[in-house]
């Protein structure tokens, strides 16, 4: 079993800079892809990868 690997990109699934360990929990990550220049939220359990959906800012009235 590995003890650590390199966290994916949920858009385009190439590696990111960042290493997650088994035992690591991630809450509101913000995680950036070097390859496609995306940045999205992540939350991180045993290897177990959830992405975060933001809502969509509203304009001013």
């Amino acid at each position: 079993m590995k003890s650590s690997d390199f966290i994916r990109c949920p858009v385009c699934g190439s590696k990111t800079r960042s290493k997650l360990r088994q035992d690591t929990i991630l809450k509101n990550f913000p995680l950036f892809c070097p390859k496609c220049k995306s940045e999205c939220l992540i939350d991180a359990e045993n290897f177990h990868i959830n992405t975060i959906k933001e809502p969509d800012a509203k304009t001013q009235s």
